[in-house]
């Protein structure tokens, strides 16, 4: 029997290494085939789009938000990987009631990192868990040699057009702009609706276009070129992505600093 605290101090019992995993988090299932776990995942989400094979050799059960739980049901899981932000409490609970549930949230290096470590013990591939987190550590340290040489930039972040939406505070979206010496000039809320007013008074010097969830393009920077010296379309999964993504991402962040 194994006893393991998830992100939100619930005690998660399972009476043997997980052979069966239903995992509705994107990240997270990249995550886990990249811990070598794929021929254990039995069910993911339709976002789940990293391994590609993945949903060709996968069962898809809905989104994130809402999935299909007789579907899940049916697949028999050892355990259900859920996260706090892209999966909904009452989700969890339907979930409990087929299988232990872990539930992550990741806001945070170090809490990526612990989630990774959690993988690593409750998969019983703690020593590729070790390996990848120390491999971040590494590019991490080597992006910040790049950063330190730089000014500080205000920036705004967009991830929905209509109505306007910006990442701003307590998101992983922040830390990531923070590990790039970016300063958030929305940092009061985690995702607050703006205008192109509002924006004006916040002098951004550079606006940040997401490729998700909103699919910005590059017919999109003129849109914004009046509220920023700089627009640039970014891919999305780089900076709010946090599981093994992060070891392309930080070599994806090194061409805002060269």
């Amino acid at each position: 029997m194994m006893e393991i605290q998830d992100h939100l101090g619930r005690t998660i019992s399972l009476k043997k290494v997980p052979e069966r995993i239903v995992s509705l988090v994107p990240s997270q299932t990249e995550l886990l085939a990249d811990l070598g776990l794929e021929k254990s995942i039995v069910g993911i989400t339709r976002f789940c789009v990293h391994p590609q094979n993945l949903r060709s050799t996968k069962t898809s059960v809905g989104g994130t938000k809402k999935v299909k739980i007789q579907k899940i049901k049916d697949l028999r899981p050892d355990i259900i990987l859920c996260n706090k932000e892209e999966n909904t409490r009452e989700m969890v609970e339907e979930l409990e009631k087929i299988a232990p549930v872990h539930v992550s949230d990741v806001a945070t290096l170090e809490d990526a990192f612990e989630m990774m470590k959690q993988y690593g013990e409750i998969f019983n591939c703690t020593e590729l868990s070790n390996t990848m987190i120390s491999a971040i550590k590494k590019k991490v340290t080597q992006l910040k040699i790049l950063v330190d040489r730089k000014a500080v930039k205000k920036v705004a972040y967009f991830i929905w057009k209509d109505p306007l939406m910006v990442a701003g505070q307590g998101t992983f979206i922040n830390e990531m702009l923070k590990l790039n010496n970016f300063y958030n000039v929305f940092s009061e809320s985690r995702y607050p609706e703006t205008t192109e007013e509002e924006i004006l008074k916040r002098y951004p010097e550079l606006c940040l276009l997401s490729s998700e969830p909103y699919p910005f393009k590059e017919k999109h920077r003129e849109d914004f070129g009046h509220l920023a010296g700089e627009v640039r379309i970014v891919n999305g999964e780089y900076f709010s992505w946090y599981g093994s993504r992060l070891l392309e991402a930080l070599e994806y962040f090194k061409q805002f600093h060269s």
